[in-house]
Parts: C-alpha cells; sequence; structure tokens
C-alpha cells in the first residue's frame, strides 16, 4: 500500500499548494477563485486517474468472476498494487465458494446419514413390533409359529444391537476417541482363528473358506490386534454372503520387506465398476434388496476402511461382475521381523 500512500499524499500537496497560492499570492480575488478552483480540478483528475478508475477495474473483476478471460484482461490493465489487491479479492471469494461448497456437502452426508440411520433402526423395530403383538394376540399358544416368531424377533433385536454397536464404533473413529492398542503380535495365528471361525458360517451356505500363506512361519506385525480381527471378520463375512454355493473365499498372505500383505478374495456375484468407488462410504449398498436378504448395517465397510487408516495403510478393492472380488491391504511388520 505504500504506492497509495504516496499518490493520496502527493495530491493532497498539490492541493494545498494550489489553495495556499491563490489567496496568498494574488491580488485579484477572481483570480484566486480561477487558482481554486483549477488546484481542485486537477486534484480530482488525479484522484479520478489514479484511485477511481483502478476500483472501477476491480468491481468489473468482481462482476466478471466466472469468466476468467474478461478477468484475466482487466487484471492486466490494472497497476500493481490494485492487481495484487484483485488477486486477494478473488483467492478470497474462491475460499468462500469452496467453504460453501464443503458446506452444502456435509448438510447432504449429515442428512443422508440420518435418514440412513432412521431407516435401518425403523426396520428391525417395527418388524419386531408386529412379531410381538401378533404373539400377544393369541399366536404364542400356537406351537406351530410360537417359536418361529420369536427366533425373528431375537435376530431383530441382534440386528438393532449389531447397528448400535458399529454407530459406536465409527463415531468413536471419526471423532478420535477410539484410540487403537498397537503392540507387536503374530498374525499368522490370528489369520487361522478367523478362517477356523467362520468355517461353520462358509460350511452352512456350501461354500469353501481357506487360509493360503507361509502358515509355518511367524510373522510378527505392529497394531491393534482387536481392530484388525474386527476387519478380517468384517471382510471374510461378506465374502461369504455375497458367494453362492460351492464359491471359494480365500484369505491370502505374504511377507515382503517391511509389510505382510493380505487379500480376501472370492468368487462371489463381484461389483459393477460404478459401485467401487463408494462402497467404503456408510450405509451404502450396492444392492439394497440383496443386503437386507443377507443382513448387514451398511456400516462394516466404513469402519474396516477407517480402521486400516488409523493403522497409516490403505485398503482398495478390485472386483469383476459374475467373477468376483478382492480386497487389498496390509500391516506394517516390526523391525525384529524385517
Amino acid at each position: 500500500m505504500y504506492s497509495l500512500r504516496v499518490q493520496i499524499f502527493f495530491v493532497t500537496i498539490i492541493a494545498a499548494v494550489g489553495g495556499a497560492f491563490s489567496f496568498y499570492y494574488s491580488s485579484s480575488f477572481p483570480l484566486s477563485i480561477l487558482l481554486l478552483v483549477s488546484s481542485v480540478a486537477i486534484s480530482y483528475g488525479i484522484l479520478y486517474v489514479l484511485v477511481y478508475r483502478p476500483l472501477q477495474r476491480i468491481q468489473r473483476v468482481v462482476t466478471a468472476q466466472e469468466d476468467k478471460e474478461s478477468v484475466q484482461r482487466v487484471i492486466a490493465t490494472s497497476s500493481d498494487e490494485f492487481q495484487k489487491l484483485s488477486d486477494s479479492f478473488n483467492a478470497m471469494l474462491e475460499s468462500f465458494r469452496a467453504d460453501i461448497r464443503q458446506l452444502e456437502k456435509l448438510e447432504r452426508v449429515r442428512s443422508e446419514f440420518l435418514g440412513n440411520v432412521s431407516h435401518e433402526l425403523r426396520t428391525p423395530l417395527f418388524s419386531t413390533q408386529g412379531l410381538i403383538e401378533t404373539l400377544l394376540h393369541g399366536a404364542i399358544d400356537d406351537k406351530k409359529v410360537n417359536c418361529d416368531f420369536l427366533k425373528k424377533a431375537l435376530n431383530n433385536i441382534e440386528r438393532l444391537n449389531s447397528l448400535l454397536e458399529e454407530l459406536i464404533d465409527i463415531s468413536r473413529i471419526e471423532s478420535g476417541e477410539m484410540k487403537l492398542r498397537l503392540r507387536y503380535f503374530d498374525i499368522v495365528p490370528l489369520l487361522d482363528m478367523t478362517v477356523t471361525e467362520l468355517q461353520t458360517f462358509a460350511e452352512q451356505r456350501d461354500i469353501s473358506l481357506t487360509l493360503e500363506g507361509p502358515t509355518g512361519e511367524s510373522l510378527e506385525v505392529y497394531g491393534d490386534k482387536e481392530r484388525l480381527r474386527q476387519v478380517l471378520v468384517n471382510l471374510l463375512e461378506n465374502a461369504i454372503k455375497y458367494s453362492g454355493p460351492e464359491d471359494t473365499v480365500k484369505l491370502r498372505f505374504s511377507s515382503n520387506n517391511d509389510a505382510v500383505d493380505i487379500c480376501v478374495e472370492d468368487t462371489g456375484i463381484g461389483i459393477a465398476p460404478q459401485h467401487l468407488t463408494r462402497i467404503f462410504e456408510r450405509f451404502y449398498r450396492v444392492d439394497k434388496d440383496r443386503s437386507r436378504d443377507v443382513g448387514g448395517t451398511g456400516l462394516g465397510l466404513a469402519i474396516v476402511k477407517h480402521i486400516i487408516e488409523a493403522h497409516g495403510r490403505t485398503i482398495r478393492v478390485e472386483s469383476e461382475v459374475g467373477i468376483g472380488t478382492k480386497f487389498l491391504f496390509s500391516v506394517s511388520k516390526s523391525s525384529t521381523s524385517q
């Protein structure tokens, strides 16, 4: 702003000198008035050229924000100081626009989240309410349906409990309240135990579940054992649910220099390309009808992504419709196992 202060100071001096000269050095009053008017006119002309006209250019810059070529043309004709000022205005306006877009996006996400949570809670609640009302109105004495209704009510309650637990999990993760318990441990027993636990679940659906990798070795990694187990269970359960009879699900792992690479692979229905970029979003479902049939809350993959990223790693997905799906991630190895 130094040059602008100099310009204003220069104009003020001209006006002051002209006024003083007209009154103190002129014997003619009309001449004094003429000189005073002339000095004011000269001052006005200088202010117009040096200040007012550049401000007009800045105004045109603001009104021509959407026309980038016009912006560049107007800026090019401005003084250096006003060009910097207009550049600052442009940056500020673009920042405001980015903030507004982000706020609009957050509002959409919030609305979608609330709508999804309401729907996910309402469905099992209404179903359980209907089952219990039917039992109270006499069905409890009907041995053909009372146990079936009670089992369905129990399944709905378990689904509600699972949803609430995952909502608490993702809320704690995103707010930073969930702290990982990082330590060194051998990941091979964890992988073997997880596959063993899900064998019955896979066999009930006539699906082959296997563990492939150097199971005879000890691979020490650095991470939160329980949270990584949560990741494995979620990915394997999804692979089993979205596979058909006689399909295969594999938990494969291998060791490299600084990490253990893990892959959950299935030969199930696959995921269409347009869904691959969104499957880690909360409540996003590729096939809503099938998702409700096989169960799940729609939060599992979002939690998986957060847990893997909290370990300083990323998870990626590869899939082809009708061929199968792969989820791949890695876990850092300890320094003693490198």
